[in-house]
């Protein structure tokens, strides 16, 4: 597992630079209101994804070595579309989503069916695809912007969007022939149980998924609503630097879910989700140690100076950051043994903390507000999972930290010839 995990934190640490990259690039063309634009109508993105990820997400990992392929990505397709046409629709009837309605659909449909490819790779075990289909989503659209930016001279923020979804469409049509490749028949079969079993396993998942998403996301409509979207924009430069750390420690998240889903040993499952802990929390070290050390000024030179107040930002959330990092591991594995209750009572305790917190602070203290109410969301939420992970095992210290072989060993990891 340790061999995978480091082949996965590199190919991790290259999509945080390009995340990076990314947000740079369209702060400085589009401003802070083109920003909070793209924030917004990504945020109605993800939220039609997780409806979409009922058939399209977790569940696809889940049952990838318990069905045939043929009979999982039928309805997994059939439900990316349906889900990512009727959803945006029903945005636009209640007023919530009104601008850039098309391009909410494209990006949905695309993306989701992307997804379940990718998540076909991930229950299979197929680490080294997952890992070069996760980069090619940020490098490929990246790329796209910058043809249409300066080559098509499309300067619109629309432009994010078109590129965001020529990058799935092609990604999903490359990975679709990586899949075609394996099958004996390629041929989409529908079964009743099949369906059955994805639905139950998905729609509970996601549940626990979107009230988390909720807690990460309300803060948005909050500042929308009480200082407009030139304060998402600020606020979502330091949510996007959080959410780009995170993607280092779900990267061992995702190999912990399909170590487990495969595993017929709890003690097994535990020892694992440990080992993931222990390098969870070595990651969070060196990525705060960075946070605390980065000049305020570098944010200006870099976004402007409209977002002189992001490395304030950063330090109200990185509580909040460090602890969700690290019980994604203990999440993925709950998820994973189907004890899918607790991820559930987790998610709504920080949604009712989100909506009060943000309710009583964003008005008084605008994005400082959100940030406070941010962070005490993800603390209270994050420390519900701990408390339940070591009610099934006693707590040891040296759950978190290394000992001087186990650095020499992890060193050596990175060092191998074969990576």
């Amino acid at each position: 597992m340790q061999l995978r995990v480091v082949k996965t934190f590199i190919s991790r640490f290259l999509i945080l630079i390009l995340s990076f990259g990314l947000v740079i690039y369209s702060t400085n063309m589009w401003g802070s209101e083109g920003k909070g634009t793209i924030s917004l109508v990504i945020a109605n993105v993800a939220v039609v994804s997780f409806f979409s990820s009922i058939l399209a997400g977790s569940s696809i990992s889940f049952f990838a070595k318990k069905f045939k392929t043929e009979e999982i990505l039928g309805f997994a397709y059939l439900w990316s579309i349906l889900i990512g046409i009727l959803v945006p629709l029903l945005f636009t009837i209640t007023s919530f989503q009104t601008e850039y309605l098309f391009h909410l659909m494209g990006i949905s449909v695309f993306s989701s069916l992307l997804s379940a490819n990718i998540n076909l790779f991930v229950g299979s075990q197929n680490i080294k695809i997952f890992n070069i289909y996760t980069i090619l989503q940020q490098l490929v659209h990246i790329v796209f912007i910058l043809i249409l930016v300066h080559i098509a001279n499309q300067s619109h923020v629309e432009t994010y969007f078109i590129a965001q979804i020529a990058c799935c469409g092609i990604l999903f049509i490359t990975s679709t022939w990586h899949i075609i490749k394996l099958l004996k028949v390629p041929k989409l079969v529908f079964s009743k149980n099949v369906f059955r079993s994805m639905f139950d396993y998905g729609w509970k998942t996601q549940l626990s998924a979107f009230i988390q998403f909720l807690n990460y996301r309300l803060s948005f409509y909050f500042l929308d609503y009480f200082e407009g979207v030139a304060a998402v924009g600020i606020f979502s430069i330091g949510i996007t630097f959080s959410e780009a750390i995170w993607t280092i420690t779900r990267s061992m998240a995702v190999i912990l879910y399909s170590d487990v889903v495969n595993s017929k040993s709890e003690q097994e499952s535990i020892s694992k989700t440990k080992e993931s802990l222990k390098i969870a929390v070595l990651l969070m070290i060196i990525c705060a140690f960075f946070i605390v050390i980065i000049p305020s000024q570098l944010y200006v030179l870099i976004f402007g100076q409209e977002f002189s107040n992001t490395k304030t930002i950063m330090l109200l959330l990185l509580p909040g950051i460090i602890m969700i990092a690290i019980t994604d591991m203990i999440g993925y594995y709950f998820s994973a043994i189907k004890q899918l209750r607790i991820l559930n009572i987790k998610a709504f305790v920080g949604l009712f903390f989100t909506v009060l917190l943000s309710y009583l602070l964003i008005p008084k203290w605008g994005i400082v507000g959100a940030c406070i109410a941010t962070t005490a969301s993800y603390c209270i939420s994050a420390g519900i999972l701990i408390w339940k992970f070591y009610q099934k095992t006693p707590f040891r210290l040296k759950d978190y930290t290394y000992t001087l072989a186990e650095i020499k060993t992890l060193k050596n990891s990175f060092t191998k010839k074969d990576l």
